[in-house]
């Protein structure tokens, strides 16, 4: 467990904060379940959900604290999920986390973030924003990749191209829930209904929502696009299928009527002159040859090819 202090920076205490202070208290779900005795959180700690049990991004807004939990869309660096819970008061957070991930923001803010005045909507607003520090950037890549995609659409490198497309395509679908889920979470922590937060803090909670927004239009946007490039292979798909089915045409057109000579030589009547001609065979011969040619140049002329 981290216990931090909330003033103009962000300090790890090494003992227990003074009554009244603003600290962040950093957890993980085993040390949760203990259900430790932590210094003004007497009696609402236990509504801290754990990260192990984290599904959606949400807030709930109980008597006296707000609660829910955050779930990225990425994975940490040991492949496991990043998820939070976390509790708010008017002087306490706690934040609930397995991967470390919560613990390396915190160092983060302790290093760079200079503040006036801080407090738990100030630092919650602010630990929101480090987790969408890269969220531009990914963003930018899964273009990128399907940029590539497209590329190799248009290039006929059509081999495996669904087993390219459905990763970027749940990736996108996943982020665009992610924003959604989180916007709902900067309205329900904006409109302060708990009356634990500063009208600067409310306009911080403002920004977040006009911030995931953007992102939300973006990840829309990449969306379409794995639409459109998804269109863009079944088109491509489509025409090399009416080049096959084309070329099918053609020979089955050039041979049909050698077929029905065949047919009709093949019945062997006995009144037929040309099975006792000496010159039927090299006869039949030359007038096969001219019939291919003479298809051959009707379908050139009628730019069939």
């Amino acid at each position: 467990m981290y216990v931090y202090g909330l003033g103009q920076s962000l300090t790890l205490l090494e003992a227990p904060p003074a009554p009244g202070t603003a600290a962040v208290f950093l957890l993980t779900s085993e040390e949760l379940d203990r259900n430790p005795r932590l210094p003004g959180l007497e009696g609402v700690l236990h509504h801290t959900p754990g990260a192990r049990d984290a599904r959606v991004c949400k807030a709930e807004v109980r008597r006296d604290c707000l609660s829910g939990t955050v779930v990225v869309p990425r994975r940490g660096n040991e492949g496991d999920r990043v998820a939070f819970g976390y509790l708010l008061t008017r002087d306490r957070v706690v934040l609930c986390d397995d991967t470390g991930t919560a613990h390396a923001i915190l160092k983060r803010l302790g290093k760079a973030k200079r503040w006036r005045e801080n407090g738990p909507g100030r630092f919650f607003c602010e630990f929101l924003e480090q987790l969408l520090a890269r969220e531009l950037h990914h963003l930018e890549e899964l273009e990128d990749r399907l940029s590539q995609l497209e590329d190799g659409v248009l290039a006929g490198e059509m081999e495996g191209f669904n087993a390219a497309l459905s990763p970027l395509r749940k990736q996108a679908l996943g982020r665009l829930r992610f924003y959604n889920q989180l916007d709902g979470v900067a309205c329900e922590l904006e409109s302060n209904e708990m009356g634990f937060f500063t009208p600067e803090e409310q306009r911080g909670f403002h920004m977040l929502e006009k911030r995931l927004a953007r992102l939300r239009d973006e990840a829309q946007l990449l969306r379409e696009y794995c639409l459109q490039v998804r269109e863009l292979f079944q088109a491509e798909l489509d025409i090399r299928q009416n080049r096959i089915m084309k070329i099918l045409t053609i020979v089955t057109t050039v041979f049909l009527p050698l077929s029905l000579v065949a047919g009709w030589y093949g019945m062997n009547f006995t009144g037929m002159p040309e099975l006792r001609w000496a010159y039927g065979y090299p006869a039949v011969i030359a007038a096969s040859v001219v019939i291919v040619l003479l298809s051959l140049w009707v379908m050139k002329k009628k730019k069939f090819w």
